[in-house]
């Protein structure tokens, strides 16, 4: 019997063959068929979307063999095929899309509380608020009185315009002057009491250095800036609901508490300073997150640099290794891991049977597979490395604790592997300036946070310098720190270059020893440096940002940072942090080429490094980072264009109060059995087709098990339907598109669909909020017009009663569109 295959874009090609700039049919054919194409028989069928052709082929094996394809055009795609790759997209975006095991409906209650308390106490914890709510705690209002002529704002229901000025007038009616906000709006000046307008205006932020606004919204007619705002709220509420049933997902994995031992004390007490008041209060939550729960704990200690954090690490990697169980520490740069390497080793030197390993790039080979053969079988205790660590190669026998150190440094896939690990093993987060969507989750509470803002007694401030770049400056720095016996980083954003800085700098100090180190080095060269350098007998270190995270040089007091431009806010600070580990003034000088060549962006954040010069200002350094840098760090490139429609303050006030409804946003869907769908249709299917399947039967029979089992089934169900025989005809169409609404109504919660006249009712569980939510959230506008809720019951009003085929196709894409929100609602 002869095959085909259901192929879009080959189907494109095929109806523009004679544009010369497609590749040849033959061509595409023996890619599909991986076959060597002898000829094209010709059409054996055609309409308006596709086109069946035939071909005849040698197989692998030397047989001749006829073949066909069906192809269509971009332009024709069907309903069920766009349906399917919306579903396909949303589908990919999922971090567990299959994973994820189902939870009842009294446990989803169970757990939005729980969400919705731990949001509370993370918002009292960190911003100062009370048990009532967020509204006084955290507000993203601007005070008119702040503003400057000529910013851009936000009014929550007009939409983006430009401050003016505050000034006072008399009211109509009244004798008394007021102060008034004045508003540039594209088609007239709006005038608001200045205590009208603290409660309804915003700054307008923007994610890019761009700080305009695209146009001025208009006062007379406020539906387009309606629908940016809808736009904006229903990126927030899928948002809210990823986070959510990530939280959820957690909160389903089990794992026995670790138990407490005097083993426990003993290795705390080995500790050779006196820890901070912050810092106890780490131990206390790291012990109870190991020891008194159930669920893996994903914690992130917010400490600045030499403050502690990696203290707090030691004594959870402690708990777990006693408890037989493998500990994982993950650092950005091989330097930093060999640094934590050190530093556990001598921790945990009084216990020999404790053994701990470095996987590194430094080592060969053979050295390497003998560490994954010990991870494997369970020899190595501890682990340290970079991201190689997350590879498929490396296999742990019993892992129970993954420790990552500054995740900011690590790429997107690094940052989804470490996801993957949150759901089933421990995680422990360690980090000075938090990236952005860190800092949110903890704000919320949907990540446990500890803050070590105290510094330690003998630290003192770094001072910092912030200069247009001299060499006369540059060298005044380092004579002085040399001068008192200390050493000195030399920071440039890029390999090139650092050689011309080591010729300046020899040339100034010709006795001093002076070496580059960067990434690109030979692994034992840099291996070489960065020990010289530790022990002090290299004085000057040329290097790039591969000193960023972790090193604890106590003599290195001065650090010059050319270039400052280049660097993101947070290496920066974690840059800065490298000096000022001992007792003695550090110094950090920052040099830019010129003010003028600096954006708006640039010299803001170097504003905000200055602002945050004392200790201890990491955290409120990443709140500031939040709004100057890119937003799509914060939640992924996708949300982007939706905060550019709001600006982000409004954003952020949408994204606070969605999370504090949470409850409120739940679809409960039904079985699919007990969807009732019947328009008495006929779907005899051709004889023709059931001739072409090999089983019409039994393939019925595996749409609907498809169609009950979920959505992602059926649509897996369809593609290979039609992979195998090509497009279906019109009556399997039928037929599929029913199981398709039902399937989507059971989804919703909707379990009655019927016809009367030119109405379409569907009774449902929804909430009038929630599809008041999902209503506005449709594209179309044809759909979203005539729908209404009523006493339980969605309504679609037609402007004329419909044949059953074309209400058959209405109904299916409406129910597309509804569908379409669903990533915006917590299905349980």
């Amino acid at each position: 019997m002869a095959t085909a295959a259901y192929c879009q874009t080959m189907g494109a090609s095929a109806f523009r063959s004679r544009n010369r700039s497609q590749p040849p049919v033959t061509s595409m054919l023996h890619r599909h068929s991986n076959c060597r194409v002898i000829s094209i028989c010709g059409c054996l069928r055609f309409t308006n979307s596709a086109v069946t052709l035939g071909y005849l082929c040698y197989t692998s094996s030397g047989k001749r063999k006829l073949s066909s394809i069906t192809c269509f055009s971009e332009e024709g795609g069907d309903a069920i095929s766009l349906l399917n790759e919306r579903i396909r997209r949303e589908h990919s975006k999922r971090d567990f899309p299959s994973s994820r095991p189902s939870v009842e409906s009294e446990e989803a209650d169970k757990y939005i509380q729980l969400v919705k308390e731990q949001q509370q106490r993370g918002l009292q914890k960190l911003k100062g608020g009370n048990a009532n709510g967020t509204g006084d705690a955290f507000s993203y209002k601007v005070n008119p009185h702040s503003l400057h002529y000529g910013d851009c704002v936000v009014h929550k229901r007009v939409g983006i315009g430009r401050f003016v000025g505050v000034k006072f007038d008399v009211p109509n009616g009244s004798l008394d002057p007021i102060e008034y906000v004045y508003i540039e709006f594209a088609d007239g000046m709006a005038k608001l009491p200045v205590r009208q307008a603290s409660r309804v205006l915003y700054r307008y932020n923007l994610p890019s250095e761009t700080k305009k606004p695209r146009t001025l919204s208009k006062l007379s007619d406020t539906s387009a800036w309606e629908r940016r705002r809808i736009k904006g709220k229903v990126a927030v509420q899928k948002m809210v609901v990823d986070l959510m049933e990530l939280y959820l997902h957690r909160l389903k994995q089990k794992r026995p508490p670790y138990p407490k031992s005097s083993s426990m004390s003993e290795f705390a007490s080995q500790f050779q300073f006196e820890p901070t008041p912050d810092q106890k209060q780490a131990f206390m939550d790291v012990e109870r997150d190991l020891t008194e729960k159930e669920t893996p704990m994903d914690r992130l200690i917010c400490g600045d640099v030499g403050f502690g954090k990696t203290e707090v690490a030691l004594r959870a990697i402690f708990c777990v290794v006693s408890a037989d169980k493998q500990a994982m520490i993950l650092a950005p740069t091989i330097v930093l891991a060999k640094q934590h390497f050190d530093v556990i080793s001598e921790r945990f030197s009084n216990y020999p049977d404790i053994k701990i390993g470095l996987l590194s790039r430094f080592q060969t080979k053979l050295e390497k597979e003998a560490h994954l053969n010990m991870i494997k079988c369970g020899d190595l205790d501890i682990i340290v490395g970079t991201h190689s660590l997350l590879g498929n190669r490396v296999v742990y026998s019993n892992l129970g604790l993954l420790v990552v150190d500054e995740e900011q440094r690590f790429g997107v896939k690094q940052k989804e592997r470490i996801a993957s690990f949150k759901s089933s093993v421990d995680v422990l987060t360690l980090s000075a300036t938090p990236i952005p969507r860190t800092l949110y989750l903890a704000l919320t509470g949907f990540r446990d946070a500890s803050l070590i803002l105290t510094p330690p007694p003998e630290r003192v401030p770094i001072r910092t310098h912030l200069f247009a770049f001299t060499k006369e400056k540059v060298i005044a720095a380092i004579k002085y720190e040399l001068d008192r016996g200390g050493q000195v980083f030399y920071v440039l954003p890029r390999i090139k270059g650092l050689e011309m800085v080591m010729e300046f700098l020899k040339e100034h100090f010709p006795h001093i020893e002076i070496a580059i180190a960067h990434g690109k080095q030979n692994s034992r060269q840099l291996e070489d440096t960065m020990e010289k350098f530790c022990l002090g007998c290299i004085k000057i270190l040329i290097c790039t940002n591969i000193v960023e995270s972790g090193l604890d040089i106590q003599n290195a007091n001065t650090i010059i940072i050319q270039e400052v431009q280049q660097f993101g806010l947070a290496q920066l600070y974690q840059l800065r942090g490298r000096v000022g580990r001992a007792d003695k003034e550090a110094h950090a000088f920052l040099f830019y080429p010129d003010k003028s060549l600096l954006s708006d962006q640039a010299l803001e954040r170097l504003s905000a490094l200055e602002d945050y010069r004392d200790l201890g200002q990491g955290f409120h350094l990443a709140e500031r980072d939040m709004a100057i840098r890119g937003f799509g760090n914060i939640f992924g490139e996708q949300q982007t264009g939706d905060v550019v429609n709001v600006g982000i303050d409004l954003f952020f006030e949408m994204l606070f109060e969605s999370l504090s409804k949470v409850d409120e946003h739940r679809v409960v869907p039904v079985s699919f059995q007990s969807v009732q769908f019947d328009m008495n249709l006929s779907h005899h299917l051709p004889s023709e087709y059931i001739n072409y399947l090999e089983n019409p039967l039994e393939t019925i029979k595996e749409a609907e098990k498809a169609a009950e089992k979920d959505m992602w089934e059926l649509v897996q169900f369809t593609e290979n339907l039609r992979r195998q025989y090509g497009k279906e005809p019109y009556s399997m169409e039928i037929l599929l598109k029913k199981l398709y609404v039902r399937r989507m109504s059971a989804d919703l919660g909707i379990t009655n669909i019927y016809a009367s006249g030119k109405m379409v009712c569907m009774k449902t569980n929804m909430s009038e909020k929630i599809f008041g939510l999902i209503r506005d959230s449709m594209v179309s506008e044809i759909h979203r017009n005539s729908l209404s809720y009523e006493d339980g019951s969605i309504k679609a009003g037609l402007l004329l009663e419909l044949p059953k085929e074309q209400l058959l196709n209405w109904i299916f894409q409406c129910f597309a569109e509804l569908y379409a929100s669903l990533p915006a609602l917590i299905k349980y």
